[in-house]
């Protein structure tokens, strides 16, 4: 028997059904809202949308973290072992005098320069690759007298040459002479970086705890699950793990106390990896990945410390260009195959995580680095549309461990090129720091009516040898 309903005609069914009878009509009635018979359909699980969000994990693939108790890292490297001057000059054909205008750090004498008395030297100019060589007869505080062999004047182009190159290569004295008349002490270069302090804070206010609404997600740190308003506490920390690693990637000194300078804000700065090689290292622009381009910084690896293994970070367009780049040769017309490495098996290439190759006596292994594709961060300059990148194309950096003089321990240790210090005590670990205040979530510090989680790391970055790393510009 049908019902007498109280919206309309309604048919009730049995079963949960649409029929022509059993459903209510609000599309007619004043003040009815049809979107009212119905629950709204909610996805608890989040989308993915931008993938794996972190960026960190450069630094763990390439260094190690150690502990420091001071305000100062300071450690000592080896100079060049023999002793070579830039910038010299020649004041005319027939004057034996070369003046010294570049310091050497690598030696120490009693005069500003380590040439002495008989000393055989090469003095060339590699604009013009016009050299000779000659023997020095007298010494001063800032010229040699120098005599070429098989010539009485020098040579036109030396003498225009206002960056001449003089190097040392053995000595020669006379029958029953005296010995050589200065020694040369050699030296080493010091250098040190302070750690910074890096904060943040998630904080919910207890109201807030109380209001339920559990969202399943997966995090970038491998868990899986549903969470409350803890999700917000999670980001904070993953996005605050990233700031660690950027911090040491791009952070610079404050020179400046005044004006506009961060200095000015009472914030002195650390020496981050990018602002190091800046400094001390190599920085090659205009790079295409061609096959001339990468040949050129073998050439500058050979002048350096010759590292046998090193490792890319590039960013994606630079690391399609390597790829055309190595297919190019390993049709065996440039050199072979691109996977000598791995008995030229490139299935055993990619599954180590790196394609390696290997060029003239030096071995690479290269990948792609998140922190230079992600739009939030180096790679925000990308133009797809133009092919543009960022100025930033990659790194170049030595594998493996480099001898140095400890400071603190008095002694020579070994240490990975790219390393972090981080302050720690008996009392206190400040590598990775979290505490909760408040008066909710367990926490009873005070009575502000709020859950506070901090976080607070004290680090710097040692980046040793940068002469031997390499950063690549567009």
């Amino acid at each position: 028997m049908a019902l007498s309903p109280l919206f309309g005609d309604i048919n009730p069914t049995a079963q949960k059904q649409l029929t022509t009878g059993s459903y209510i009509d609000f599309t007619s009635g004043a003040g009815n809202d049809f979107s009212q018979q119905y629950l709204p359909e909610i996805y608890e699980a989040e989308v993915e949308r931008y993938g794996n969000r972190t960026l960190a994990g450069f630094l763990q693939m390439v260094g190690a973290e150690m502990p420091m108790t001071s305000d100062q890292v300071v450690w000592s490297e080896q100079n060049r072992l023999h002793i070579s001057y830039d910038a010299c000059t020649i004041a005319t054909n027939s004057d034996a005098t070369v003046t010294i205008q570049d310091s050497d750090s690598s030696v120490t004498s009693s005069k500003p320069h380590a040439i002495r008395v008989k000393s055989l030297v090469v003095i060339l100019d590699p604009a013009t690759s016009t050299e000779q060589k000659a023997i020095v007869s007298a010494v001063t505080d800032t010229d040699i007298e120098a005599h070429p062999f098989g010539s009485t004047t020098w040579a036109a182009n030396l003498v225009s040459a206002t960056a001449l190159k003089v190097f040392v290569y053995g000595s020669e004295f006379g029958k029953g002479t005296a010995g050589m008349s200065d020694s040369v002490e050699p030296s080493f270069t010091q250098f040190s970086n302070s750690p910074i302090i890096i904060k943040d804070k998630y904080g919910i206010n207890g109201s807030d705890t109380a209001q339920i609404g559990w969202v399943e997600v997966a995090t970038e740190d491998g868990t899986s699950g549903y969470l409350w308003y803890l999700k917000a506490e999670s980001e904070t920390r993953l996005r605050f793990q990233d700031y660690l690693e950027m911090a040491m990637v791009e952070s610079e000194l404050a020179t400046e106390t005044t004006g506009i300078s961060a200095g000015s804000e009472g914030a002195k700065g650390t020496e981050g990896l990018f602002a190091a090689i800046e400094s001390r290292g190599n920085v090659f622009s205009a790079f295409t990945a061609s096959l001339t381009d990468f040949d050129n910084i073998l050439k500058n690896l050979d002048g350096q410390g010759a590292i046998e293994e090193n490792m890319l970070f590039l960013d994606r367009a630079t690391n399609l260009a390597f790829d055309d780049m190595l297919a190019g040769l390993s049709n065996g017309t440039n050199g072979g195959t691109a996977y000598g490495l791995f008995e030229n098996s490139e299935e055993m290439a990619l599954n180590l995580g790196f394609t390696g190759f290997r060029r003239g006596s030096y071995d690479f292994y290269k990948t792609d680095w998140k922190y230079l594709n992600d739009a939030s961060t180096r790679g925000a300059d990308s133009n797809f549309s133009s092919g543009e990148v960022d100025a930033i194309d990659g790194v170049l950096i030595p594998a493996g461990t480099s001898t140095v003089y400890d400071q603190i321990l008095g002694t020579n240790i070994r240490r990975p090129f790219l390393h972090v210090r981080y302050r720690a005590s008996e009392a206190d670990d400040r590598r990775l720091k979290t505490w909760i205040t408040g008066s909710v979530g367990g926490a009873f510090t005070d009575d502000t009516d709020e859950m506070n989680v901090h976080f607070l790391s004290e680090r710097c970055l040692c980046v040793q040898g940068a002469n031997n790393f390499v950063l690549l510009k567009a």
